[in-house]
């Protein structure tokens, strides 16, 4: 399931990931900041790289979860062997 939500966590990193500066040129008009919103964050990636885009990072990310979800399989099983 985790595949298949990727693309919004990369679109919420996008978002997460736009500057503060109220400097910021927008449309010509110099203090004027406007953010982007999610569909043209995701417009931008898909435009700019395609389906890979979505789904960058995503390789570590199941490791990450694979190898934390086995350490804590193996903790509880541990902790329950020892009560």
């Amino acid at each position: 399931s985790w595949f298949v939500s990727f693309p919004l966590d990369c679109v919420k990193a996008g978002i997460q990931g736009q500057r503060i500066d109220t400097q910021q040129r927008h449309g010509g008009r110099r203090g004027e900041f406007r953010k982007r919103r999610a569909w043209e964050v995701a417009a931008n990636l898909w435009r700019s790289k395609g389906v890979a885009g979505l789904y960058a990072g995503v390789t570590p990310t199941i490791a990450r979860a694979f190898l934390v979800s086995g350490s804590r399989f193996s903790a509880y099983e541990m902790a329950i062997w020892t009560l």
